[in-house]
């Protein structure tokens, strides 16, 4: 039995830092210059004209991106001037974090 038991705490702390990781690549994620153009909560989508997205190596331009929780869409209006996060999580453009730029 104490080989099962250490065997669980190994995966315990090998899980614990998968997670860690996934939170810290998340959050280091660099923000992106955009502007909204348009705002769809029925698709959950935004369409942001921006800047250059360094970790996806996409140029400046016009599209629709997936929004990861329907909570973004409320925190920005069509017109305003953002920072924003975005990522492919299954394949899909999807922006994670979105602010009102400074």
């Amino acid at each position: 039995m104490p080989f099962s038991r250490t065997l669980s705490a190994l995966f315990a702390v090998g899980l614990s830092v998968v997670l860690a990781g996934g939170a810290w690549a998340q959050s280091t994620t660099p923000l992106t210059d955009g502007e909204v153009r348009k705002m769809d909560p029925k698709t959950q989508t935004i369409t942001l004209a921006h800047g250059p997205i360094q970790n996806l190596d996409m140029p400046a331009m016009t599209m629709v991106f997936k929004v990861s929780t329907p909570a973004l869409l409320s925190q920005v209006k069509v017109g305003d001037k953002v920072k924003f996060r975005a990522e492919m999580p299954n394949g899909a453009l999807t922006v994670t974090a979105i602010a009102l730029a400074k």
